[in-house]
């Protein structure tokens, strides 16, 4: 049963012995400038807290629903750890992935089996963010995407292309059920439905970054002839750059430099292995893994950056439709960006260590029958807002977006995390609109809230 205050809904609570391994008890243990990093991921009655090593599923809306612990196989050698988890989202299908440091991505049942493993590049994972597009004059069907972040490099899964993946899983795993087969080896059945296939670019020109996101597609350079082909537009942080745009292209073979390479030297590889061959004979070699074949990168072209030493951009955060994003910076400010015009409209001081995400707000809403269906509420009776957290000050305030005023402010404990639902893939037209809504965990009670829509 949820209470309900003037700007808050409390849902549920998650308090239970198991977060004890992720450092709860102690007091700001989930708050994101204590000792142990734990990160968070949100979903409709469910939620995934992991550390460096494990993964917990639990739920918040029963309190008697499974808990289920994930435990990844990483890499003693290398130090590989977990560094970020994100929800997957379909009609009737639901998997969390999580990134590691050595650049893999994982892909787990709610049961906690490994569906797919891959590396995507060699380096660290930084945020797994997923993104829904819509329909456009460019794109005929609404659609979806993964992009995988890492320091100076951005990948981009298509939504379909794993969706496709997991309902192959599924019925695989069913069929075998019900057939009482024996069991495969983990590691053959792992990447069983093969690989799936992405892009993947290289934006580290201006620097390394720590975040980015593919924003959508835009229009092929001026004097390039008109294709079908796809571009995207990439907007990356950093600490040389505060804001770097690119122009992603989707075919490989439109780089010059990278059409040579991937012509000439698997011909060179092969003419040196063969001639080696003729002069040594190699020794039987036992049977091995063969190692994962790394995808070549794609042409990544630099739009603008900006730069302000000593400045750093430290998270970003994208509007629903790819068109605005909040960039927060070390000097404690909020760069409010417009991701087709590529300038800074807006700008907030004082906010440092912030968290930031959009959101949609029924604003001065005059509901004569709030209780008739006839007016239930469509996407264009909301406003889209941007909700602050700011930890240092113990607040969460909403601005209506672009130059609107501060809708709300209202305080809140120190281990307080905001949170955000990830994009569900392929959402029924016809189902009532779900707004975008961000919920507010507090780590030291457990106790889970939603910010509400309503605001007269």
């Amino acid at each position: 049963m949820s209470r309900r205050s003037h700007h808050l809904t409390e849902l549920g609570c998650i308090a239970c012995e198991d977060l004890a391994e992720f450092g709860a008890g102690k007091e700001g243990w989930l708050a994101p400038d204590a000792g142990t990093t734990v990160l968070c991921a949100i979903d409709a009655h469910s939620i995934a807290i992991a550390n460096r090593s494990l993964v917990l599923i639990l739920g918040w809306s029963d309190p008697d629903e499974q808990r289920v612990k994930i435990r990844p196989e990483l890499s003693p050698i290398e130090a590989e750890r977990i560094t970020t988890i994100e929800w997957l989202v379909f009609d009737d299908i639901k998997v969390i992935a999580v990134g590691t440091s050595r650049g893999f991505l994982l892909i787990y049942s709610l049961r906690g089996d490994l569906i797919h493993r891959q590396m995507v590049y060699h380096g660290q994972i930084i945020k797994l963010r997923v993104r829904g597009t819509k329909k456009d004059q460019m794109q005929d069907i609404s659609s979806g995407d993964v992009c995988v972040v890492m320091p100076g490099v951005i990948a981009r899964f298509d939504g379909s292309d794993i969706q496709s993946m997991l309902q192959r899983w599924f019925q695989d795993t069913h069929s075998r059920f019900w057939d009482e087969k024996p069991n495969k080896d983990p590691e053959d059945d792992e990447n069983s439905h093969g690989r799936l296939p992405y892009q993947l670019w290289n934006v580290s020109k201006y620097g390394s970054c720590v975040d980015a996101a593919i924003t959508g597609i835009i229009p092929p350079p001026l004097m390039e002839l008109q294709s079908s082909q796809r571009y995207y537009c990439a907007v990356t942080i950093g600490d040389d750059a505060v804001i770097s745009a690119f122009r992603l292209s989707v075919d490989r073979k439109r780089s010059l430099v990278g059409a040579i390479l991937s012509k000439v030297m698997p011909a060179t590889f092969s003419t040196i292995s063969s001639f080696s061959k003729m002069i040594w004979r190699n020794e039987p070699t036992p049977n091995r893994k063969p190692e994962e074949k790394l995808q070549s990168f794609a042409r990544a072209s630099a739009l603008t950056c900006l730069k302000d030493h000593p400045r750093k951009g430290e998270k970003l955060t994208l509007s629903p439709s790819g068109t605005l994003a909040a960039i927060t910076d070390s000097l404690g400010r909020i760069l409010l960006l417009d991701t087709q015009a590529l300038v800074v409209v807006r700008l907030w001081k004082g906010y440092r260590d912030a968290n930031c995400f959009f959101m949609e707000m029924l604003v001065n809403r005059d509901d004569k029958h709030p209780s008739s269906s006839h007016h239930a509420p469509g996407k264009s009776d909301y406003c889209l807002c941007l909700a602050i957290h700011a930890p240092r000050k113990g607040v969460i305030e909403v601005w209506q977006m672009r130059t609107g005023p501060r809708l709300l402010a209202l305080n809140c404990a120190k281990g307080c995390r905001l949170l955000q639902p990830t994009y569900r893939f392929g959402s029924l037209s016809d189902s009532p609109y779900v707004p975008l809504e961000v919920f507010l965990l507090n780590g030291d009670s457990g106790q889970l809230s939603v910010l509400n829509r309503l605001l007269n």
